[in-house]
Formats: C-alpha cells, structure tokens, sequence
C-alpha cells in the first residue's frame, strides 16, 4: 500500500521560502508519478506540479512556474517542493500524491490527479 506524508507547511511572509517534504512510501522509485496538489478554502482543487518519470518531465502550473521547484531524492524514497517568493495566493493545503506506474505525462496527471493522496500541510502566507 503506497503512502505519502507531507511536512514542512507554515506560517510564512510574502516573499519568503519554504520547503514541503514528502516521505513516499509502498512503490519504488524507477516507474512512478509523484506530484503536489494544493486547496485553498473556496477554491477548486489545483495541480502544483507534477513528475512523470515515463517522460521525465516536470510540470508547473503557470501561478508557480520560476517560484516553485519540484525535486526527488530517488535514494530515500523522498520528494521536495521548493517555494520561494511566496505570494498571499498560495496559502492552501498542500498534498503530496502519487502513482506507483507512469502512464501519462506530467502535464495529464497535474490536469487528472493521481490514485495515492497524503495528509495535507497547511501553508499560510501573509501579506
């Protein structure tokens, strides 16, 4: 059974950084998906971005491309997303979630979900 746990949310200033982590376990970490997803309360559901490593490409949704990086630590099963510049826009919960075989691209699972979803982690930034 695959989990994701996510950490690292906060309470942060605009213009400032944070780092989510996701301890990803129950798949290996040579043909998956993995990706962030965020909520804000209102709002609909919103893909962050996405790894496919059927094509080996990540996706950023345009309200975080050049702010947010998404990385994996292969070794220990963990990936990471990077916020920097933060912006009142992004507070949301953020989840981790997962795929345990890569069948589409980047782009079609932050458009489409994923099957495994984490606990979120609460994200607040202040203006």
């Amino acid at each position: 059974m695959c989990s994701c746990r996510a950490s690292g949310g906060g309470l942060v200033q605009a213009g400032g950084s944070l780092r989510l982590s996701c301890a990803a376990s129950g798949f290996g970490f040579d043909d998956y998906a993995i990706g962030w997803f965020r909520q804000a309360p209102g709002k609909e559901r919103e893909g962050v971005s996405c790894f496919s490593s059927r094509t080996g490409s990540t996706y950023y949704a345009d309200s975080v491309k050049g702010r947010f990086t998404l990385s994996t630590n292969n070794a220990r099963n963990m990936v990471y997303l990077q916020m920097d510049n933060l912006r009142p826009e992004d507070t949301a919960v953020y989840y981790c979630v997962a795929n345990i075989i890569s069948a589409a691209t980047s782009y079609w699972y932050c458009h489409n979900g994923m099957d495994y979803w984490g606990k979120g982690t609460l994200v607040t930034v202040s203006s």
